[in-house]
């Protein structure tokens, strides 16, 4: 899934040595590259007319919308078909397919794990600006087979041709949507900061022949940044030690500034400020679930209900974070009671949000005397600034970035900004440390 997705453009240039790599091979790797929000004047999706306000208010809409992405997942695990939202995800990533390379731009989720883009032939594709991908044009592609280690690891996704003994997959979304294509390994470059492209070989990658639904024609497909053995995290495995982080740039900072994610030993979180909690791993491994024990509004705390699930879990991972997801995401009970002590301690008059997705709203022109609120992760305590907290979603209107939806509690990206976030998939740990995300 992903929608920080998680939607992310990495700027790629093609150089004429890039660093090869095997995907499975023991030589370790540090680099990092753009991230490119989706309402940035570098991404496709950007539209002009648009005020700053309206974007955020759009944002806000899809993350109520991808909470779809999210629910239900964990509860069908053995279902056919997984329920992912196909517009998640706030950052693009451009990558090359192939040899030569072949630029595709797609959502980068961290809430799903395969990569997927459109082929040729397609046999009935969505309408997409941008060439597709063919898969003859490549002299590295190659079709997997369905007794492979590729083709199990895609569980119950992947079928199986008896005809020619090639491996398929078929994605299905929350809102009807749907990929269906031959499961494929093939070559992958993604671009670096430092201008050295990183070549990865042999990559488990889905050639979409038949995709249908409300995907976006700017898009080319997904990326997927999740925790299962089919993500591209996964399968960069030892060679990045596990490792990946991202820092997230204000949306009210100057336009030309990009956030940045980092692989291997340069993902490392670590020094003056960093702290860290335990990754929970529940039946669903895309997911990255974290566990939350309070959150403290000033010096009032508010003890995040502990309810065991069906898993057992006592409690623990009860808290997905994800870049692709603008809002954070509570229970109703707990956003309540939340919202209560905010609203108690701003001495401001409260306004209505004219769309009713956000409840504790203010004038824009108020001063808004913000408390200090601390999200109490097991072990690590995060303490938002003002911006982590309220966003302005119109010309005369800040409301809370926080919202309640008894489907699942999601940690969100406007929460995330200005922090390093670092996810370590060996040691099972999400480190916070803050940071002047404009300035990396």
């Amino acid at each position: 899934m992903a929608s920080i997705l998680f939607s992310v453009l990495l700027a790629l240039s093609v150089l004429s040595s890039p660093f090869l790599l095997n995907a499975n091979a023991h030589s370790k790797l540090g680099f990092s590259a753009d991230l490119i929000h989706r309402d940035s004047p570098k991404s496709p999706f950007y539209n002009p007319t648009e005020t700053s306000a309206q974007r955020l208010r759009n944002a806000v809409h899809r993350s109520v919308n991808r909470v779809v992405h999210f629910n239900g997942k964990d509860a069908s695990v053995n279902s056919p078909q997984t329920e992912i939202t196909s517009d998640g995800g706030e950052y693009l990533m451009n990558v090359s397919l192939g040899t030569p390379p072949f630029p595709i731009m797609a959502i980068a989720d961290t809430g799903s794990d395969l990569l997927w883009t459109q082929c040729k032939p397609c046999d009935d594709c969505y309408t997409q600006d941008d060439p597709l991908f063919d898969p003859k044009a490549s002299s590295t592609y190659k079709d997997v087979s369905c007794s492979s280690s590729q083709c199990t690891a895609l569980e119950s996704q992947a079928t199986c041709s008896t005809e020619n003994n090639t491996c398929s997959y078929t994605l299905s979304y929350g809102d009807k949507s749907y990929t269906k294509g031959n499961v494929a390994a093939d070559t992958v470059t993604l671009g670096s900061t430092d201008n050295r492209p990183v070549q990865l070989k042999n990559i488990v990658i889905g050639c979409g022949h038949n995709n249908a639904g409300t995907f976006s024609k700017k898009g080319s497909g997904i990326i997927g940044l999740g925790g299962g053995s089919v993500s591209l995290i996964s399968q960069l495995g030892d060679s990045i030690d596990g490792k990946f982080s991202y820092c997230l740039v204000p949306l009210s900072s100057e336009n030309d500034k990009t956030s940045k994610i980092n692989f291997g030993t340069n993902a490392v979180v670590s020094g003056n400020g960093s702290v860290s909690t335990p990754l929970i791993t529940k039946s669903q491994a895309t997911f990255y679930y974290l566990t939350l024990e309070s959150v403290s509004v000033g010096s009032k705390n508010i003890k995040y209900p502990s309810v065991s699930d069906s898993y057992g879990s006592s409690g623990k991972g009860n808290i997905i974070i994800d870049s692709g997801t603008t809002l954070t995401m509570f229970s109703t009970d707990f956003y309540s009671e939340l919202e209560d002590a905010v609203a108690s301690s701003i001495d401001a008059e409260r306004m209505n949000d004219p769309q009713n997705v956000l409840s504790l709203c203010y004038s824009a022109t108020a001063k808004l005397n913000v408390p200090v609120i601390t999200m109490h992760f097991d072990g690590a305590d995060v303490k938002l600034d003002s911006s982590n907290a309220f966003i302005q979603i119109s010309e005369d209107l800040v409301c809370f970035a926080f919202r309640g939806d008894d489907q699942l509690a999601i940690y969100g990206n406007i929460a995330q900004m200005n922090f390093l976030v670092g996810y370590d998939t060996i040691s099972k740990t999400v480190s916070f440390k803050p940071a002047d995300c404009a300035k990396m």
